[in-house]
């Protein structure tokens, strides 16, 4: 059979199975086994190739998500390890990145700190767009330790397991404060979990597969940031910045938060469909 053949056979499932973006999975699914350039060139595909896209359109049809069955996801311009365990990266998070990157223009070695960092995609792209900075990513979970070590080794170019991109910590997010010397961060982020129990209720089957405690936060979504705010604002020099991502119906609630905490500057930037993604806070240059 051909590429092209496999292509619309897989489809035709996805679609049938209610996968929302099934031409897109189907062809990422195909470029697994017979290249990226499958499109033009329309190989064969031999009972093997055949066999093992079989397998992987079947769990795809059964809901798991298209970057678990990959195995890696890009993100940025680089690409990072992904599986069971783990949030999956997601193109909005890049916004994240990209202001915080922003506050640290002109830093020649800011100290940067990821908090609930998961795969690493926040800290690491960080430390793409800001390569002197000295990254630390802090995650709880176990299962995604293991990913978010992984892609402090192999993500970036130029880094390894012996010099990895970015000090992976295992901690819990609602402690670790304890152990940062005051002012001794440029920049904290965080893609904290943020979906409510209702929410939650809701999620498409694929993010249902993924770790729910990656996404769930209590009181309204906003434990997370009513920790974060105040906790880790001690650990900012004057003049350091706070950037979280946020739910689409939370801006109001987070700007309040850092505003209560004594932030100033807080303001809510927009992702590229004009949701309410990102919301930013300075700790005051007068800081005592």
């Amino acid at each position: 059979m051909r590429a092209r053949q496999a292509f619309e056979a897989a489809r035709r499932r996805l679609e049938a199975a209610g996968v929302e973006d099934a031409a897109f999975d189907a062809a990422a699914l195909v470029a697994a086994q017979a290249g990226e350039g499958w499109r033009w060139q329309d190989p064969a595909l031999d009972e093997s190739a055949l066999a093992r896209l079989e397998e992987l359109t079947a769990r795809r049809a059964a809901r798991e998500p298209l970057q678990y069955i990959l195995g890696r996801w890009p993100f940025l311009d680089f690409e990072l390890a992904v599986g069971p365990g783990v949030l999956c990266p997601r193109a909005d998070t890049e916004l994240l990145v990209e202001e915080g990157a922003k506050r640290l223009a002109g830093w020649s070695s800011p100290v940067v700190l990821d908090l609930c960092a998961g795969s690493g995609c926040v800290g690491l792209g960080v430390k793409r767009l800001c390569p002197g900075a000295h990254v630390t990513c802090l995650e709880k979970s176990p299962e995604a330790f293991r990913y978010l070590r992984q892609n402090a080794a192999s993500a970036l170019p130029g880094f390894d397991e012996a010099r990895p991109a970015a000090a992976c910590v295992l901690g819990d997010v609602f402690g670790y404060q304890r152990q940062l010397a005051p002012e001794s961060l440029d920049l904290v982020l965080a893609n904290p979990p943020y979906v409510t129990d209702g929410e939650m209720e809701r999620l498409a089957p694929e993010v249902r597969r993924e770790p729910a405690m990656a996404l769930r936060a209590g009181h309204e979504g906003l434990a997370f940031y009513e920790h974060i705010a105040p906790a880790y604002l001690p650990a900012l020099r004057p003049g350091g910045w706070l950037a979280v991502e946020i739910g689409w119906r939370q801006a109001g609630a987070v700007q309040a938060v850092l505003c209560a905490a004594g932030y100033e500057n807080v303001a809510c930037i927009p992702d590229l469909e004009g949701r309410d993604r990102v919301v930013v806070g300075q700790k005051p240059e007068n800081a005592t």
